[in-house]
């Protein structure tokens, strides 16, 4: 390359000039050099060589004070965004305007330089060979790129002006069902359906100003179908012709109806097609309003409904709640809304009716569902127990409503099922009891009046006790023994699920430091406790690295348990929280694994350390079923993980997990839960016999 500057001119040349003109593509010293910044916030040209001042006959210094805008008359300011773009070189043919007001033909090529503030200009007239080559070799990129379009699967449009298409490929008359011929000029308009139409063309003039837009718009094939699309337009800019666009359209309509149908399903139970309970509490509490009246709940649960699964099977039980559903929709009004709560419970939703027209619909709904029915080759006769509640000043929560009226349905098969309850103060008072329990659970707490018992754990290997599992339990002084599977979901539903995971977490810990000191090396090497999934939070592993530090222990000395449904309620979340664990050097395992349909994709990148066969699975060794429990012992193994098989009942199962390869084993068969005294006495007996 050569490019003429005096030894002047070069004394006043900004170095950054030099790097632009240097850095654009090999020229020879007839061509026009121009370079352009912005300066102001207006494009201007800075430099020019002595080809530029030849060609448009200004003067050096007057060209260099040029505005850019200045030379090519018919640009407008989207064409000259266009012209001087950052990210490529541009190139067009355009009129230049001379000093003298003439204007010439030429091709101008823009570069822009490495640092992304200027411009090289090279102006081609195009009265010389050179530019007839450019030309040719400009003819046949257009060609090309004719038959790229026309090819392209990605439905195009093209208009050099206006609204007006200038070409469209086959993509695009594919979609509408109609030929080229009929879509060019404005032929395109007529399949824009008529209530998007308005808003399509307010994004076309968008376009032509320069911007790039996307609006969503359904288009009428030439059948009449409906398809919906989005349409993303481009700014385009054709000397001599003016402002257009470039539109490529996205086909969605598929995807919709498949986006669609998985929302029907999140929402809607796949049997009988009614709403779930997700959309019921949703539907409710779009229409509750606290102090106000009118919206009533009925709350249906069939009787002997597993009577009708265990005699005649699970599709006749399923053939009589897709029954069930039918008639409830043909006997409530038009407005009111079915769901399916669960299992076999059902739930209708009214508005505008008070106490004394819902029971007349509950006893309405009450005889439909008890006309017979075949199934199996028996006919039988529906019959439901429903509740039925009235939003009341009492009712200050949606799913209060709901809540009561469950509690109806209750009181209704109490009665002698078949019956239509309306919540009464009996069926209140039992709510308030439960308000009771929750208070009395809290003092339990507070008092640490819940007590801890512990069952062992088995290595297959030789036998031996190798750990325990801590077991909550709670002796009511009034109502006796209550199950966890009562107390631990009372103190998640009240909030005190924290408190109780502290203070397990605590007696633990407290526990394995007198088994030290009672036992010595006889002492069980680890304990493991279980975490709800309310108490998956930041707080976690400080909480469990202040009971270990209060007690002395080594963090190997715990081993916690996190469902594998707790885990899948927030994945990411769940993970921080178990790697905060791990960095503490606490072990991780895994409870109930393969009830909770978690992602195995996912289940690899979890710091867990073992995973504990589900008791259910370990039940159906005793019918010859071992596919499952062998599955999960199999994946545990690919990914270095122990196993530990729960509810193990039988010797018979317990050397089938064995054989399987499970790695500790839990279960009654085996020892039973005792409190720390017995199991410390427990270790040492059975110390004293392994020697």
């Amino acid at each position: 390359m050569s490019v003429s500057i005096s030894a002047s001119e070069h004394d006043m040349v900004q170095p950054e000039i030099v790097s632009t003109v240097f850095y654009s593509a090999t020229v020879s010293d007839s061509l026009a050099i121009l370079v352009a910044e912005t300066v102001n916030g207006t494009e201007h040209l800075t430099w020019c060589n002595e080809g530029a001042v030849q060609l448009l006959g200004y003067g050096l210094e007057d060209l260099r004070a040029t505005p850019v805008r200045q030379l090519f008359p018919t640009l407008g300011g989207g064409e000259l965004k266009l012209l001087l773009r950052r990210e490529r070189t541009a190139r067009m043919t355009l009129p230049v305007r001379t000093a003298s007001g003439a204007v010439v033909q030429a091709v101008v090529v823009t570069t822009p330089s490495p640092g992304g503030r200027m411009w090289t200009m090279r102006v081609i007239s195009t009265a010389n060979e050179q530019e007839r080559a450019l030309r040719a070799t400009a003819d046949a990129h257009e060609r090309r790129f004719s038959t790229l379009t026309e090819r392209s699967p990605i439905p195009t449009l093209l208009s050099e002006q206006g609204m007006r298409l200038a070409h469209v490929n086959d993509a695009f008359c594919s979609l509408v069902g109609l030929r080229a011929e009929q879509l060019l000029g404005t032929g395109w308009i007529e399949t824009i359906h008529e209530e998007d139409l308005d808003r399509v063309i307010e994004q076309v003039v968008a376009a032509l100003d320069g911007d790039e837009v996307e609006t969503q718009a359904r288009l009428v094939r030439d059948d009449g179908t409906i398809r919906t699309t989005v349409i993303r337009f481009a700014h385009l800019f054709t000397p001599g012709t003016g402002a257009g666009f470039v539109g490529t359209i996205e086909d969605i309509t598929d995807r919709l109806a498949f986006e669609a149908k998985l929302a029907h399903q999140a929402n809607h139970d796949p049997l009988t097609g009614l709403p779930n309970r997700t959309l019921l509490a949703q539907y409710v509490a779009e229409r509750f309003v606290v102090g106000t009246g009118g919206l009533a709940c009925l709350f249906l649960d069939l009787d002997n409904f597993k009577v009708v699964n265990d005699s005649l099977g699970h599709t006749a039980g399923d053939e009589l709640l897709v029954e069930v559903a039918d008639r409830l929709r043909a006997t409530v009004r038009p407005a009111d809304l079915v769901a399916r709560f669960g299992g076999d419970e059902f739930v209708v939703v009214c508005e505008s009716v008070d106490e004394t027209a819902a029971v007349a619909l509950a006893g309405r709904v009450s005889e439909a569902l008890a006309q017979p029915m075949r199934l199996g080759g028996v006919d039988i006769r529906p019959y439901a127990s429903v509740g039925v509640t009235v939003q009341t000043a009492e009712h200050v929560a949606a799913e209060e409503l709901i809540r009561d009226c469950d509690i109806a349905m209750y009181q209704a098969k109490a009665g002698g099922k078949g019956r239509v309850s309306v919540l009464d103060q009996q069926g209140r008072a039992e709510a308030r009891d439960k308000l009771r329990l929750v208070a009395e659970l809290r003092d339990a707490i507070e008092r640490r009046e819940i007590s801890l018992y512990y069952q062992p754990i088995f290595d297959t290997r030789d036998g031996s006790p190798v750990a325990v599992e801590s077991l909550a339990r709670w002796e009511h002084r009034d109502r006796g023994a209550i199950s966890p599977a009562t107390f631990v979901p009372l103190a998640e539903e009240s909030g005190l699920i924290t408190g109780l995971g502290l203070l397990v977490l605590d007696e633990t810990c407290r526990q394995i430091a007198d088994w030290d000191h009672l036992l010595g090396a006889s002492a069980p090497a680890r304990a493991n406790v279980n975490v709800s999934a309310l108490q998956l939070d930041d707080n976690l592993a400080a909480q469990v690295a202040a009971a270990l530090e209060r007690h002395e222990l080594d963090p190997g000395r715990i081993s916690v348990e996190i469902t594998e449904s707790a885990l899948m309620k927030d994945p990411a979340s769940a993970r921080e929280v178990l790697q905060q664990l791990r960095d503490l050097g606490v072990e991780l395992a895994i409870d109930d694994f393969g009830t909770g349909y978690s992602s195995l994709a996912y289940l690899r990148h979890l710091p867990v350390d073992c995973l504990k066969v589900d008791r259910s699975f370990v039940a159906e060794l005793a019918d010859g079923h071992a596919e499952i429990a062998s599955a999960v012992i199999a994946l545990a193994r690919n990914l270095n993980l122990c196993t530990v098989a729960e509810g193990v009942e039988t010797v018979e199962q317990a050397e089938e997990l064995a054989r399987l390869g499970a790695t500790y084993l839990q279960g009654y068969s085996l020892a039973q839960p005792m409190t720390g005294g017995h199991t410390a006495a427990w270790f040492a007996a059975h110390s004293k016999d392994d020697r």
